[in-house]
């Protein structure tokens, strides 16, 4: 026998389930952004007490919903917020697997591809992918099997909000880790989205390419083209992520310690070589450009403070411009001080280039 709470709290389940059944899209509106407000941040315990150990009655409902309407973008961005609500709450392994068995995650990967949905929408949808997979390594296995690292990287590269493609970045390094099976093809998605047309998205795969690199250790060739590619950019940060990842992926080419890497040709060897060793020197001034053939020097020191007795250097007066640059000879290049006395800083020979 059920006491009287218990039958009041089922009643009080029952009359909002069908409030939710019987509701139009504004009133489904309202109820969710209640929802959202009292149920933000509670465990899974906490959820199932508020709903009279119903709770799955009501995310089977919203995910139906999530279903039906994904497409018309009705309410999708709260439906999101509402699902997380029940993901990412404590002890939720259960949701988890109640909202996998209907495609839940087919259904996310199929939002990010569609250009009529918001991007706040598109978000919240990443933002679930985020706690899928971080709830294990079979969950990740799950969204690569789904064709999830392509969707992911296309998204990216489409994305216009710089703090979603940071949000799908988080993503992408989520499943580099602990991921052994589809690590690599992480890794791959992540070459792919070099030669796109965002500078954001660009900073974001070489910073998670990284990451890449140093838990598979293998370097895919098809990285070098990609690579050198980017260096030519005009974006400063992209040129400031690129610069350090020739000489981590290559440690030992540059000091000549054993053949090229990667199966490289000597040619492309070099040219990689030469590129690491200026961009370490000017990160931010690419493209390169060659020194210029003929180096015009011209010195130009200011007179030291007037001694309380006149001098002479060499018998001359101190107002020449011999004595100028002889108080500073040590200053000169040797190649200066070995031609002897000068009359005039203008006859300065010129280096040969």
């Amino acid at each position: 026998m059920t006491s009287i709470k218990e039958q009041a709290a089922i009643s009080r389940l029952l009359s909002f389930l069908q409030e939710w059944d019987n509701a139009g899209k504004v009133a489904r509106s309202h109820i969710l952004d209640k929802f959202i407000e009292t149920n933000r941040g509670k465990t899974a315990p906490e959820l199932e007490q508020e709903f009279s150990q119903g709770a799955s009655l009501f995310l089977v409902r919203l995910t139906t919903s999530l279903r039906i309407t994904y497409v018309t973008d009705s309410c999708l961005e709260k439906l999101l917020r509402s699902i997380g609500i029940f993901l990412s709450a404590v002890s939720s392994n259960r949701y988890l697997i109640e909202f996998l068995e209907v495609g839940g995650v087919l259904t996310l990967l199929e939002i990010l591809g569609l250009e009529k949905i918001k991007e706040e929408a598109k978000k919240e949808s990443i933002k679930l992918l985020q706690v899928i997979a971080n709830s294990g390594r079979t969950y990740k296995e799950l969204i690569c099997e789904s064709y999830g690292v392509r969707s992911i990287a296309e998204f990216l590269a489409k994305s216009k909000s710089e703090e979603t493609q940071e949000e799908v970045q988080v993503l992408l390094d989520s499943l580099v880790h602990g991921n052994p099976k589809y690590q690599n093809q992480v890794y791959k998605g992540l070459i792919a989205l070099l030669p796109c047309e965002s500078p954001k998205a660009q900073q974001l795969s070489l910073q998670t390419i990284r990451t890449a690199q140093s838990i598979i250790g293998t370097t895919h060739p098809s990285i070098v083209d990609c690579v050198l590619k980017v260096l030519g950019t005009m974006h400063l940060e992209v040129q400031y992520e690129d610069p350090a990842l020739p000489s981590s992926m290559k440690p030992g080419f540059l000091q000549g310690e054993g053949p090229p890497l990667w199966g490289l040709s000597a040619s492309s060897a070099d040219i990689l070589g030469r590129l690491d060793r200026w961009t370490t020197i000017q990160p931010f001034l690419l493209p390169l450009q060659p020194p210029p053939p003929v180096l015009q020097l011209r010195f130009a020191f200011p007179a030291p403070p007037r001694p309380a007795q006149p001098w002479s250097v060499k018998g001359r007066e101190e107002d020449s411009d011999e004595w100028r640059l002889g108080s500073r000879s040590s200053l000169l290049p040797r190649w200066w001080r070995g031609l002897g006395p000068l009359t005039s800083t203008s006859a300065l020979p010129q280096p040969s280039s």
